[in-house]
């Protein structure tokens, strides 16, 4: 076992953007720590691709909102692979049902809110603390975290209310982090997907093809998980290293506006 190798911690990475992550840092060097709540067959099926690329793969069930959930996975992971060189806020959900913002209940708002920002908020504060910890006894060089938020951070959608406030809320914990790490040299960064063809947008997807052929999306497709992994894999291999607090969109054009 090569623990001198960087080891990722990738939230909610059975399937998804996640899964497109936890592969690419693979292909780049690092072992991996999976991340899932539910889904055992799609954690192991990533575990399996990881591994046949010469990675080691620790699966762990953890659901994030839950401080419990969050402390064991912080200290199993390090307990596991011996270190964390990156953690990576990718986990995330969307409402059970879209809602106008009229109706939209306090269920609803409280579920997504502790998943999507909550969850990372502490599990982050967490990892951070033993980043330094790590940093300082020698065990690793130089940490990272990664925020993966959302266009809708800045895109409003009216059924999606609190969606749109946890990713907006998460854009400014990647902000808040970026300052308070800075000296301990652990850059921290955003990386803000825009239409990205996963499960979660599968009830809505003919409507985003229309809506990309209509010109939505400037370089006219889908964006899919392999684009947002290749972001962080660059931010994994120290391509951004004095750029700490930034964001990178991998939207395919999505922000710029045109008269």
């Amino acid at each position: 076992m090569n623990e001198r190798r960087p080891v990722a911690l990738v939230t909610g990475a059975s399937r998804g953007i996640g899964r497109g992550i936890a592969v690419d840092l693979a292909k780049c060097g690092y072992d991996l720590v999976v991340n899932f709540i539910h889904n055992t067959q799609a954690a192991q099926e990533v575990q399996g691709e990881i591994e046949r690329l010469g990675s080691r793969c620790l699966t762990i069930q953890a659901d994030i909102s839950k401080s419990q959930d969050r402390e064991r996975l912080e200290e199993e992971s390090v307990e596991k692979m011996s270190r964390i060189d990156l953690l990576v806020n990718n986990a995330g959900i969307a409402p059970r049902v879209r809602e106008d913002i009229l109706h939209t209940s306090e269920t609803s708002y409280d579920e997504v809110l502790a998943t999507n920002l909550k969850g990372p908020y502490f599990l982050t504060q967490a990892v951070a603390r033993r980043m330094i910890e790590l940093k300082q006894s020698g065990t690793i060089d130089t940490p990272r975290i990664v925020f993966i938020t959302s266009i809708s951070a800045y895109a409003v959608s009216r059924t999606r209310g609190e969606y749109c406030i946890s990713k907006a809320g998460l854009a400014m914990t990647a902000q808040i982090f970026a300052v308070r790490l800075a000296e301990f040299g652990i850059p921290v960064f955003e990386v803000r997907p825009g239409i990205i063809l996963t499960d979660m947008v599968a009830k809505v997807r003919e409507v985003y093809d229309r809506r990309i052929k209509e010109g939505l999306v400037p370089q006219g497709r889908w964006g899919y998980p392999s684009d947002v992994g290749s972001a962080v894999a660059a931010i994994a291999q120290g391509f951004f290293d004095f750029s700490t607090g930034q964001v990178i969109e991998v939207g395919g054009g999505f922000s710029m506006r045109e008269l």
